[in-house]
């Protein structure tokens, strides 16, 4: 793979940068299972991670209705918050090799997230990362239309300075990896978060990933050997 001419690097930041999907995905399928929601690990993964906020619970919405469920619940997502945070406070790790990364790369870096801005930002302080992409922090808050739509990564590289076929992106989810690819950016499929299984890498090649690693450092060796 040719990294010559790769100016600037965006990276995703849960599953990426911090190891907090698999406590979004635990805590969300648990709270959804007591509602009667059935849907397995693998079609959970490719259907809702990697959403912005707003637009997994519109699709959610949908999927519960036509399982013939009704509405959701007025609380579902004061009752997803609480349990979530709880958890991310007590629990939240950074994913390793990170600074490795930056520091071998030495350009322009950049997170784009679908998380609101705030949890994002407090996600990153609490794993001592924020200081590492300030000011470059951006997410679905900044644009019209989230992941996988590529808006939020062009979105990333206008305020990074760089043109999109000049970016890299990092990232966890197929809707990343599909609005990588819509940006016209490398896009490179991570499978380090502790949520990925044996056939996540492929998964994220089948959405159009143009290489997995399964770490920063894979990455930073591959780019700068």
């Amino acid at each position: 793979m040719d990294f010559s001419n790769i100016d600037a690097i965006i990276f995703d930041s849960d599953g990426v940068l911090v190891d907090s999907e698999v406590i979004h995905i635990a805590v969300e399928r648990e709270l959804l299972g007591e509602l009667g929601f059935e849907c397995d690990l693998q079609t959970y993964i490719a259907r809702y991670v990697g959403l912005s906020n707003s637009d997994y619970h519109f699709q959610l919405s949908r999927d519960y209705e036509i399982q013939g469920l009704g509405k959701l619940p007025e609380d579902f997502g004061d009752q997803l918050r609480r349990r979530i945070w709880r958890r991310i406070d007590a629990e939240l790790q950074p994913i390793p090799g990170v600074n490795l990364l930056v520091e071998r790369f030495g350009g322009p870096v950049a997170v784009a997230s679908s998380a609101v801005l705030p949890r994002l930002v407090h996600k990153l302080k609490l794993t001592n990362l924020f200081e590492v992409f300030s000011p470059h922090i951006y997410s679905s808050d900044h644009v019209r239309k989230g992941k996988p739509e590529p808006d939020l990564f062009l979105h990333a590289a206008e305020k990074l300075g760089v043109p999109s076929s000049r970016c890299l992106v990092i990232e966890d989810s197929i809707n990343g990896v599909m609005a990588g690819r819509s940006a016209n950016m490398l896009t490179v499929g991570f499978t380090g978060g502790s949520h990925a299984d044996a056939e996540h890498g492929e998964r994220l090649l089948n959405a159009g990933a143009n290489l997995v690693v399964d770490g920063h450092a894979e990455l930073a060796f591959a780019m700068f050997d």
